[in-house]
């Protein structure tokens, strides 16, 4: 009588029987731990959320809090004029994760005592995750934005706890899908936080 090839320990390799099930109940496994993991840091499917991120097919992720505005929704009406905008919070949270995912954990984002006595007079958001508001921003264009360049300048710090708003504007099509774009960033009193131009490509979604 024949069996099944197995190895010595361990699941079944492929083309044994239940190997697809195995597979597939590890799968769901992974995919449930991931919801888990990003329904904790307030995230959920954008097909789930039925508000404002929901509708658009280049996200995969959103939360409710997010507001994204932008002048078309159709790839082939991308052009000069057009712009996009989101807004999120910036809060403690944030901050502390991006600390960690990044590795820059500079007392000047971490330690209310020792900001204190900088320039500042308190904790500041990191400006790179300033920044990554404009990324988020170019990612809400309809179509995929693939970054090419980013110049940029920070002109104020931002408060932890604010709410920015990244806006990006079209300014030239460079041809081929590629535009180059004006990159702001502002907190809700109007202060300019960071100035500066990108260079996108922005394909057809797949």
């Amino acid at each position: 009588m024949s069996c099944p090839p197995t190895t010595d320990s361990g699941p079944p390799i492929p083309g044994a029987p239940g190997w697809e099930a195995v597979s597939r109940h590890t799968l769901n496994s992974y995919v449930e731990a991931n919801r888990a993991i990003l329904a904790g840091l307030g995230l959920a499917p954008s097909k789930d959320l039925g508000g404002d991120d929901s509708s658009y097919p280049e996200l995969a992720f959103a939360s409710p809090e997010w507001t994204t505005v932008r002048s078309v929704d159709s790839h082939d009406e991308l052009g000069v004029g057009e712009f996009v905008e989101f807004s999120k919070r910036i809060d403690e949270e944030d901050v502390r994760a991006f600390a960690e995912a990044s590795g820059d954990t500079n007392r000047l984002h971490l330690d209310e005592g020792f900001a204190a006595g900088t320039r500042f007079g308190g904790r500041i958001v990191h400006g790179t995750l300033v920044a990554g508001l404009v990324s988020a921003a170019l990612a809400r264009l309809p179509g995929l934005t693939i970054y090419l360049s980013e110049e940029l300048s920070f002109t104020a710090p931002a408060e932890i706890g604010s709410r920015l708003t990244a806006r990006c504007e079209i300014v030239e099509d460079l041809g081929e899908h590629q535009y180059r774009l004006t990159t702001e960033v502002s907190d809700e009193e109007g202060t300019l936080l960071i100035d500066g131009e990108a260079v996108v490509v922005v394909d057809a979604l797949p």
